[in-house]
């Protein structure tokens, strides 16, 4: 009988992991790849220390795993997320009764605290917009990027995936957007976002077009769709530009939208609609922004202060 290496034992239990995530949980691509690197991350650990394999891996494995994680300064945020993927890889090997004991359950999550990002004036908005360079190839293109995530609150992973013919631009003005784990929903675009696209669009005739990406809306210079890397530098290029020296990237014009909307008086669940949140109490961290701005203005304000 053939004996497992601990590294052929990690590949295919990380391996079957992954076929679960995608087969019977329907999870995102983004959201699979996350937690193959999460699983990943504890394997390499395991197997320069402990010597463990995914059905030996103790508590104590864990703890001095995640100590690591914190001697790397890795953040609080980051801790959380791979945490809670490798709470996922150990649920999933009781449920194929691979192991009796999860050692993740006497493991306790990194209290967070509320996170409060970074977000742009309305004025800090156009200043980016205005700091692109139409007569460039890429121009209309950027333009349309900009509009399009901060018009819409989208995610930048929905930005590079949007089709042309997810767009109903001339009588009712939205589009359809594929969020996380697949879901669908619809979106209302402004007028500013739809002249943009509309004049990408012109340029897009006139260039080459990959035959697999000819649906997909925003494309590079070869014709073939953009990754999330480059609407981020395109967006940070921008920010030097303009000497904006907030920490920003593309989900700082998605969080500007929300506050926005919060600060114009909104209604929450409709926000949550059109951001695509699965619950409200993500939502809700965008009152907690506008609470902030408001008990700023009181105490800047009051005389008793």
């Amino acid at each position: 009988m053939k004996t497992v290496t601990c590294a052929e034992a990690w590949e295919t239990a990380i391996d079957d992991f992954k076929a679960y995530l995608l087969l019977e949980r329907s999870l995102s691509k983004n959201t699979v790849h996350s937690y193959m690197f999460d699983c990943r991350k504890l394997y390499l650990f395991c197997s320069s220390h402990s010597k463990a394999l995914p059905t030996t891996v103790t508590p104590q494995d864990i703890e001095q795993f995640l100590a690591g994680l914190y001697d790397e300064r890795i953040g609080k945020r980051s801790q959380a997320r791979i945490i809670s993927g490798i709470r996922a890889f150990f649920k999933f090997l009781i449920l194929e009764n691979r192991i009796e004991f999860n050692p993740m359950e006497v493991i306790e999550q990194p209290k967070l605290g509320l996170y409060l990002p970074d977000v742009l004036s309305a004025v800090e908005i156009d200043q980016l917009i205005a700091a692109i360079d139409l007569s460039r190839f890429d121009g209309h293109r950027n333009c349309a990027i900009l509009e399009t995530i901060y018009g819409c609150g989208l995610r930048v992973s929905e930005a590079v995936t949007l089709h042309i013919s997810d767009l109903f631009l001339s009588d009712d003005e939205f589009i359809r957007v594929i969020g996380k784990g697949n879901k669908q929903r619809l979106v209302p675009i402004g007028k500013r976002a739809i002249k943009a696209i509309n004049l990408y669009l012109e340029v897009r005739a006139g260039q080459p077009v990959n035959r697999r990406y000819e649906d997909i809306l925003f494309l590079n210079r070869r014709g073939k769709g953009m990754s999330r890397s480059m609407i981020f530098r395109i967006i940070k290029g921008l920010a030097v530009q303009i000497g904006l020296t907030k920490h920003i990237s593309p989900h700082t014009l998605r969080h500007s939208f929300a506050t926005h909307l919060i600060e114009n008086g909104a209604d929450i669940r409709a926000v949550q609609e059109m951001l695509g949140h699965a619950s409200i109490l993500t939502t809700e961290i965008y009152t907690h922004l506008d609470r902030k701005r408001w008990q700023k203005t009181i105490l800047k304000f009051h005389p008793r202060h």
